[in-house]
């Protein structure tokens, strides 16, 4: 391994307890993510019956955090490119945390939505962030599922959430409140973060830190049990085409059609999955089921999004990126007319699970693919971008759930985000394959 480069040494390790521990550190500040995100569907029932709210004014409340999240990923991924991936991680993790304990003082509806602006600014940069730097560290054979198990602590997180909203919100009027002070707990994990998390080796090498670079690859190589070499090969000089990190870069030759594919990818599964589940709670109210149950019905459903992943970590290294993200489009494109066409307890439930278990199992290959598609220096700007145009989506989708419902209910709004999860599809299916293959390697060539 004399001969070999950083990033090819990083490759050929086996799994350690490093790896794992990158994955539990990164998946536990993704896990509060999730219950934040989860968070406010639940505090949107609540607050429709409390503070009785129309249906725009509650659009807007699950429509405003994600214009946070737009503005937040867009811009996250270019300053990740700049100063670092871990950085950028701390920092919102810290950003979206305070906002969140602030928001469980909110007294109107207008400080509401500028808290929740605040909170998804946080977490629209650090989803990102966090899946491009496990991407960076992962071995190349089984990348891919690493970053779907990251992934997976959405699930962790969002069931936190349910269990919250079923548990803690219905307690009393001011059970949302203290949903939205356990929210806070990202504020001091942010801590934990910046001192355990190691930057990205690629990242070191790409600002020219080489001995920083080279201490990072040599403690996963001592966790392995793998000899470090008495000399480091240097890897190939950054092109400086790259070197001014902005949109415009991942526009140019053969990264356009990467950028297209991913937009559409990341447009179509937000709209349809922050269309559904941010209003699940309240369109199962609205159907007559009272506020406990509403919730205890989106537990149920959002359990099923732990075997999703689970089966998606297993097809993305057997099957490969492609593959196994188109065919959990699909499916949640068929569990989303399923849903429409529900009319009884047992139907809804059966019909939800199915779109939690395909549509988080998507989720999973869609982050496990998207760092792939870009080389080091735009890594985590085109994966930031992606995910901020995605979220123009997140925006979209709630506000269009109360006038697709006066349209033509149900069936409307849940055809719509079958539609959406057929542009997804498009996109994937237009994606490279990168299975097994080294992130070291040109971006270009495919």
């Amino acid at each position: 391994m004399a001969d070999a480069t950083r990033s090819e040494r990083l490759d050929r390790l086996p799994f350690t307890p490093l790896h794992r521990r990158l994955v539990v550190i990164a998946g536990a500040g993704w896990a509060m993510d999730a219950m934040d995100v989860g968070l406010i569907s639940f505090v949107m029932a609540s607050l429709a019956v409390q503070w009785k709210l129309d249906g725009a004014t509650l659009s807007w409340i699950g429509s405003v955090g994600f214009v946070g999240m737009a503005l937040g990923a867009s811009l996250g991924g270019s300053v990740a490119d700049r100063l670092g991936r871990r950085y950028v991680f701390a920092a919102t993790l810290l950003i979206y945390g305070v906002a969140t304990g602030a928001a469980a003082l909110a007294w109107g509806v207008a400080s509401l939505l500028f808290f929740r602006f605040l909170i998804g600014f946080g977490l629209g940069a650090e989803l990102p962030v966090a899946s491009t730097l496990v991407s960076e560290f992962a071995p190349a054979r089984i990348r891919g599922r690493m970053v779907v198990l990251l992934e997976a602590f959405w699930a962790v997180g969002w069931i936190l959430a349910a269990l919250i909203g079923a548990f803690v919100i219905p307690l009393s009027d001011h059970g949302w409140r203290w949903a939205f002070a356990l929210g806070a707990l990202p504020a001091l994990y942010s801590g934990v973060v910046r001192r355990s998390l190691p930057e990205s080796v690629r990242f070191l090498e790409s600002k020219g830190r080489a001995d920083e670079a080279e201490a990072v690859v040599r403690r996963f190589e001592a966790a392995a049990g793998v000899p470090s070499p008495e000399t480091a090969a240097q890897p190939p000089a950054p092109r400086t085409v790259h070197a001014a990190v902005g949109l415009r870069e991942l526009w140019r030759g053969s990264l356009a059609r990467r950028t297209l594919a991913l937009w559409l990818v990341w447009f179509g599964i937000n709209f349809a999955y922050y269309g559904a589940f941010i209003w699940i709670p309240t369109l199962l109210t609205a159907r007559g089921f009272t506020l406990v149950k509403s919730f205890q019905y989106t537990l149920i459903i959002t359990l099923a999004q732990l075997p999703g992943y689970a089966v998606s970590a297993w097809l993305i290294e057997r099957w490969g990126r492609r593959p196994t993200m188109a065919a959990f489009l699909a499916g949640s494109a068929g569990a989303a007319v399923l849903f429409a066409m529900a009319d009884s307890r047992d139907a809804i439930l059966i019909a939800g699970c199915l779109l939690s278990f395909f549509n988080l199992g998507a989720w999973g290959a869609v982050y496990a693919a998207t760092p792939e598609v870009y080389p080091t220096t735009v890594r985590a700007t085109g994966a930031g971008w992606a995910a901020g145009f995605g979220r123009i989506a997140s925006i979209i989708a709630p506000l269009c759930v109360p006038p697709l419902m006066a349209a033509g209910g149900t069936e409307a709004v849940f055809g719509t985000f079958a539609a959406f999860f057929g542009v997804a599809i498009i996109g994937a299916l237009l994606l490279p394959e990168w299975k097994g293959r080294h992130l070291a390697e040109d971006a270009a060539s495919v």
